[in-house]
């Protein structure tokens, strides 16, 4: 690691757990039943989704802010962001009496935008996509001297994001496994390299998204790559490039990268509101949605950190309904009727019979000019999940109305 052996040493993250007490909200750990259960571990949910302004990031923002001199801070911080760490930032600058400057994408909802303002920061709109606001933000930076505050490539950002561990181990000192979403890599240089020096033995896995796996990629090259594009529901992990700075304590202290497909988040999303009463952000839930690929874990102590719990009421409402017939609790059904009195009732019947819940109803009477088969019925209903699916489906064939299952659009 060259000349960078005085960051991130135990001396600093124990600084930085006493400063940033004086920000942060305590997120005890949450014992889950639930995913104890699917795993055979005892997992423990770190809930920085309660965190003030909704997720980890003011801990670094306000660690880095603590180890600047009195004239860089006069001078104020700059960054660009169009999530969590503008708002971290924000309140952290806040909570020093010191002057913030954020500069957003164009693009940004004007619910994060008008929360960043809140917290008393200035807010620039520049560039369709983060990197332009970024770009813009150096050159702000240069021209009037501001301290530029890296979202996650910077030292000590990653010790402030790292007091996560400090918590973690004090409440769970037995700790085996702690699960971290990977975006930039900030979160989980911070936790990996704290974790391993409170105990060599621990396992620290970091989780990206299927479809922005920068860090994957990296370690397998051996050094920072860039990926072509990102795809994935998980914005706050979204990104091309990991840090550069940071990388070498990735390559160090990580045992491993699972990477997690978009459905999966969709499903703990619905698992987590349904389990745990909580919200919580796409990012934030890879840390549970990577459980399943986990070996061996019997009786191990596993704490998945949930990094973040900002997510728009649209999103979230989209985000049930595609759990929900991921998990066969809504499908919809196809069944051809003959042309003829009655025959609506029977299949409702039917279904009834199997206590299917029917939460919409398409009737169709131009599929056919045979008459015998002349009506197509479209049920969306509602089911307990992928048994009692087929149930309801059994008893509609053994009735003989073939039903198939078609795309549903609720």
């Amino acid at each position: 690691m060259g000349n960078n052996e005085e960051y991130l040493t135990l001396k600093k993250f124990e600084e930085a757990y006493e400063d940033v007490k004086k920000v942060t909200l305590e997120t005890k750990l949450i014992y889950s039943d639930y995913w104890s259960n699917q795993t055979g571990g005892k997992v423990y949910l770190k809930p920085e989704n309660l965190q003030r302004t909704g997720a980890y990031k003011v801990r670094g923002a306000y660690y880095k802010i603590t180890t600047m001199s009195e004239e860089e801070r006069q001078k104020g911080l700059i960054t660009a962001s169009a999530g969590n760490h503008a708002q971290g930032v924000a309140y952290a600058a806040k909570s020093y009496g010191v002057k913030a400057t954020i500069v957003m994408p164009t693009t940004t909802p004007l619910i994060k935008v008008n929360r960043t303002k809140a917290l008393g920061a200035e807010v620039i709109l520049h560039g369709d996509v983060y990197d332009e606001a970024c770009e813009y933000a150096y050159k702000l930076a240069d021209e009037n001297g501001y301290t530029f505050v890296h979202p996650f490539d910077d030292y000590d950002v990653a010790t402030g994001q790292g007091t996560i561990a400090m918590e973690i181990f004090k409440e769970l000192p037995t700790v085996d496994i702690i699960l971290v979403p990977i975006g930039g890599g900030g979160l989980a240089t911070g936790v990996s390299t704290l974790a391993k020096l409170l105990n060599p033995n621990i396992k620290v896995i970091g989780v990206e998204p299927a479809g922005a796996n920068c860090m994957q990629e990296s370690l397998k090259a051996g050094h920072v790559v860039t990926l072509g594009g990102v795809n994935t529901i998980a914005d706050g992990t979204a990104v091309k490039t990991p840090g550069e700075k940071i990388f070498p304590y990735i390559a160090k202290n990580i045992d491993e990268i699972i990477t997690v497909p978009d459905e999966d988040l969709v499903v703990a999303f619905l698992d987590m509101v349904e389990n745990h009463k909580m919200v919580v952000e796409n990012s934030g839930l890879l840390s549970v949605a990577a459980l399943k690929q986990l070996k061996d874990v019997q009786d191990k102590r596993i704490a998945c950190v949930l990094s973040g719990g900002n997510m728009d009421v649209i999103t979230m409402s989209s985000v049930v309904q595609q759990g929900l017939i991921k998990r066969d609790r809504i499908f919809t059904v196809s069944v051809l009727l003959p042309d003829k009195p009655g025959e609506l009732s029977k299949v409702s019947g039917v279904i009834a019979g199997v206590s299917g819940n029917v939460i919409k109803l398409e009737h169709n009477q131009f599929v056919s000019i045979n008459r015998n088969a002349a009506v197509e019925l479209r049920i969306t209903l509602e089911a307990f999940g992928t048994q009692h699916k087929n149930q309801i489906l059994d008893a509609l064939e053994k009735e003989g109305y073939k039903p198939r299952v078609v795309r549903t659009n609720i």
